[in-house]
């Protein structure tokens, strides 16, 4: 988990938040095909971390795995089919939003593109974002510390300070032979 004690210690608002339980988020770890180190992200428009540089995702819906929502949400924002045999969990982070009056727990799920199949992301709600650029873990990184490149959507923020093995480990693999 994280190391960072006063992330884990945030106040949480003394005004009561509009929001009145904590959301489940789905961040979706998308490998870009072309470049197996590297990860899809976009820029979030007309949503709480407008602004901010952000994976694909969304919330769980009722009765849904952590994967079939993964697959829908890239589905629905990117365009394309994640591999279900190359799907794993990720990591886990507690996204205190207290400014937003928000509250999150963001499952990450880590996915390739099912190979066979359209691996160019395309942006499929240009409402929600400005479009999906690929970026690697050591680009994410130093976003943490860079005032002039875009800010990092907070559950993003975590996942990258956070650091998991797994995420690297996964990200330096390549695509596995394709699956039918």
């Amino acid at each position: 988990m994280n190391d960072d004690p006063k992330r884990d210690l945030e106040v949480v608002p003394t005004k009561q938040p509009k929001q009145q339980h904590v959301r489940v988020g789905v961040g979706v770890v998308v490998q870009d095909p072309l470049r197996p180190s590297a990860v899809f992200c976009g820029i979030r428009k007309g949503s709480h971390g407008a602004g901010s540089l952000a994976l694909p995702g969304g919330h769980l819906e009722m009765m849904e795995t952590w994967e079939a929502c993964a697959r829908r949400e890239v589905q629905e924002e990117m365009g394309v089919d994640l591999d279900p045999a190359q799907m794993k969990y990720g990591h886990v982070t507690n996204d205190i939003m207290a400014d937003e009056q928000k509250h999150y727990v963001t499952l990450y799920i880590l996915g390739r593109i099912r190979t066979g199949t359209n691996t160019v992301p395309h942006n499929m709600e240009p409402h929600k974002c400005e479009g999906w650029k690929s970026y690697t873990w050591q680009d994410l990184r130093a976003i943490l510390d860079d005032t002039e490149s875009p800010k990092l959507f907070g559950p993003l923020k975590h996942l990258i300070e956070d650091n998991p093995p797994i995420v690297q480990e996964y990200l330096s693999k390549t695509t596995a032979p394709p699956t039918k």
